[in-house]
């Protein structure tokens, strides 16, 4: 089964918000394989940014390692940034993302927007 994790946040960089996932993750026991940056032009001539990082659980072997999900952020010109946390709960259990959460939380929450 999947669980997502859906966050906005006024005011924080892109880079900064994938690096601190990439920590708080690796801190979880899951490890970050796989980044894949781009970075948009749009017509005003501002620019946009897409980073996707693959998630796999960490094993001593890396033959043993099991994809369990995705992070996906958009950093707009605007100042906000969207983060996509999709991970499998049978390889990541609940109460690792759970400390993942409260560690995010704790963290970035005052960056984040409220709906």
């Amino acid at each position: 089964m999947t669980v997502q994790i859906k966050k906005t946040y006024r005011n924080l960089n892109p880079v900064m918000l994938c690096d601190e996932v990439r920590d708080l993750l690796q801190k979880q026991g899951i490890t970050v394989v796989e980044t894949e940056s781009q970075t948009y032009g749009l017509p005003s001539g501002d620019t946009q940014s897409r980073t996707t990082l693959a998630l796999r659980t960490q094993a001593q072997q890396e033959k043993d390692q099991k994809e369990c999900g995705t992070v996906h952020i958009l950093g707009s010109p605007l100042g906000e940034t969207k983060m996509l946390v999709d991970v499998d709960e049978t390889l990541f259990p609940k109460e690792e993302l759970s400390a993942f959460q409260n560690d995010l939380d704790f963290i970035l929450g005052s960056y984040e927007m409220k709906w």
